[in-house]
């Protein structure tokens, strides 16, 4: 990611408001260049496009770090190892210690916003671009970056805006979500059709897989929405065998490695539970366990994690190709076809690694062949599998967990938003 330093270095990424969703006001530095300059060419959108996965990952401002944090300390996967921790402390407490003001929340609200905004002028400015698989290039780039705005939103606020104007208009989750998918699947359709350029892919930061990357964004979008059609068939279509990341070194740093788990002074996993309850903790001979811990045993009172977080040039997987399997497992439960469900819940349970080195090693499942059982494990496997993903506040509403199991069910929207947008919806009591 080191050409995106430079990128910043030269002053080419546009200086968007990142309060209401503005994108019709510049703030103008006399070091940086306008938005015009920047979308004036293809240069300006290949700069413009690394920018997003810098200001997606890298940092404790970055989306990742507060995804991964808000929803690691609300689901109870991880505990704050230091009160002076606030916003982290407060997220932990949960319910109305969760201030409009938290930093953490406030900044991954933010940040997705500009994320939105960048995206749309790439996507905006495509008409720029002459070579049909540069152009697709960037398109699916874009469309990657602001479906994960859009959907990353959806997952923790109960309305959310698709616009990048001033005073943006609120729309459901619900629609959030669909916009994220139409988005996808047009790239998708792009890519197809012409693909992405040799040109697009030596000038692009490396590490993701954006044919793949595309199917699996619609997947777990589209099973977010209940869509399980839509779901099952995209989930079909991404190759299991390969990765596709976000890559750190040592300039632009694992966010969590970076601020948490190489500091051990901000928070760590709170128990082996995996945020779980006892009755459906991990088995004592799941292996991935061990993928996601230091040691099974105490040091200094708390259990240490690792994952993807092992040192600041930790790769961060945009998805894990046993999502897709799990997507394909509930999917077909909701859809009562049992049978395919519990084959695909056998995949993740007696596999031993994949592409990632993740397996758990067990035996295929024993339990009672109904709707609400498979549901159940699927459910337990996904907090497992996917544990410190910023998945599990989604998943435990969606599969109608106790309200005990975390401590919120959605945001409340950050002050800075309701300050400049008269639109903005009333907070949600818990």
């Amino acid at each position: 990611m080191k050409n995106i330093i430079k990128y910043i270095a030269l002053g080419l990424l546009p200086l968007i408001g990142i309060n209401s969703c503005k994108t019709d006001t510049e703030y103008l530095n006399p070091s940086s260049a306008s938005e015009k300059q920047v979308t004036a060419d293809l240069n300006g959108l290949i700069a413009l496009a690394n920018g997003l996965q810098y200001r997606y990952s890298v940092s404790r401002l970055s989306p990742v770090y507060a995804m991964t944090t808000a929803n690691g300390l609300t689901t109870k996967e991880l505990k704050v190892l230091n009160a002076g921790n606030t916003d982290e402390q407060n997220l932990q407490d949960g319910n109305a210690s969760v201030l409009n003001s938290n930093s953490i929340i406030t900044n991954l609200w933010a940040q997705l916003n500009v994320i939105k905004g960048n995206s749309d002028l790439i996507l905006n400015s495509l008409d720029k671009v002459g070579e049909p698989g540069t152009r697709s290039g960037l398109q699916a780039y874009a469309s990657v970056y602001k479906a994960l705005a859009i959907g990353i939103t959806s997952q923790f606020w109960e309305n959310v805006s698709t616009e990048t104007v001033s005073q943006s208009k609120f729309v459901s989750r619900a629609d959030g979500l669909k916009e994220a998918i139409r988005l996808l699947e047009a790239a998708s359709t792009s890519v197809t059709t012409n693909p992405i350029s040799v040109n697009f892919n030596s000038r692009i930061v490396a590490g993701i897989d954006i044919p793949n990357t595309l199917n699996a964004l619609i997947a777990r979008y589209a099973l977010m929405a209940g869509d399980y059609d839509k779901a099952l068939a995209a989930a079909n279509k991404v190759d299991l065998t390969k990765k596709s990341q976000l890559n750190f070194d040592d300039l632009t740093r694992n966010p969590i490695w970076d601020v948490a788990f190489g500091n051990v002074n901000v928070y760590q996993p709170l128990d082996l539970n995996m945020g779980l309850p006892p009755t459906l903790k991990p088995a004592d001979g799941d292996k991935r366990i061990d993928f996601y811990f230091l040691s099974r045993s105490l040091v200094g009172n708390t259990y240490k994690g690792k994952g993807f977080f092992k040192s600041n040039s930790d790769p961060i997987p945009m998805y894990l190709p046993s999502e897709m399997t799990l997507i394909k497992a509930e999917a077909s439960a909701r859809k009562n076809d049992l049978a395919t469900a519990e084959k695909e819940l056998n995949t993740i349970l007696t596999k031993t690694t994949d592409a990632w080195g993740i397996g758990a090693g067990l035996s295929a499942y024993s339990g009672a062949k109904t709707q609400v059982d498979l549901l159940t494990e699927i459910y337990r496997n996904r907090r497992i599998e996917l544990f410190m993903s910023g998945m599990s506040m989604e998943d435990s509403r969606r599969f109608g967990r106790p309200v005990t199991e975390r401590t919120r069910t959605f945001y409340p929207y950050p002050q800075t938003e309701r300050d400049n947008n008269p639109n903005t919806p009333a907070d949600p009591a818990n």
